[in-house]
């Protein structure tokens, strides 16, 4: 079984949002879901959270709004790709 791999990343100091494009299983239809996620270190490990400290919700928005601005540029061009294949 292969690994899924995100797609895209973005990153704002610990704070990120990973982009993972999914497809149907006859592969003719896309989409892309977005995880907002916080890096922290405990016990010497980097770990991730989705919670996220007052000060942090406005790098997360921010994150979060990159990523769909990410994703709508990437359908384009997938879109783009399909029409010049066809």
């Amino acid at each position: 079984m292969e690994k899924n791999e995100p797609i895209h990343e973005i990153k704002l100091g610990r704070i990120r949002a990973t982009i993972w494009e999914n497809r149907s299983e006859d592969k003719d239809e896309v989409w892309h879901t977005a995880v907002p996620s916080r890096l922290y270190k405990k016990d010497n490990q980097w770990r991730d959270a989705t919670t996220f400290r007052r000060d942090e919700l406005p790098i997360a928005s921010k994150a979060m709004d990159m990523a769909h601005s990410w994703i709508l540029q990437r359908e384009i061009e997938l879109k783009r790709a399909a029409q010049d294949a066809a």
